[in-house]
């Protein structure tokens, strides 16, 4: 199991560039593998600590996501609604970068999960269109 800090500032949201495989050079939530009787919430706010030097509060959960993408990645993913408490935001551990982004400039992303976050995220902040009903 895997839990990772999703932190948006505004409209934009906090993502880190891996430093290592898989998706080396590529964008991704601060996350990692929760430890044995840790608290999945805790583990959101320590890995987004670890990698991006910012302090964050969980709020709750914004989804679970379930399916292994690579042999070495969790079979369930909690994404916590985070926010920003302190801390200096400079890349660290498994980050080689780290920044916010614009809901509609995100760089290239790394995971398969990280793109269906990123697009529920940005189809939830944009303005209803009663004449194609999206959202």
């Amino acid at each position: 199991m895997a839990a990772a800090a999703l932190v948006l500032r505004e409209q934009q949201v906090l993502l880190i560039r891996r430093a290592n495989q898989p998706g080396r050079g590529l964008w991704t939530l601060p996350a990692g593998f929760v430890d044995a009787g840790e608290d999945p919430a805790f583990t959101a706010q320590r890995e987004c600590l670890e990698e991006t030097g910012v302090q964050v509060h969980v709020t709750g959960v914004f989804n679970v996501i379930s399916g292994r993408e690579h042999p070495r990645g969790a079979d369930i993913l909690i994404v916590y609604n985070a926010l920003p408490v302190g801390g200096e935001l400079q890349p660290c551990d498994d980050a080689d970068r780290v920044a916010y982004f614009p809901l509609h400039e995100l760089p290239p992303l790394a995971f398969k999960a990280t793109h269906w976050i990123m697009e529920r995220l940005r189809l939830n902040h944009l303005p209803f269109d009663p004449a194609t009903k999206d959202r």
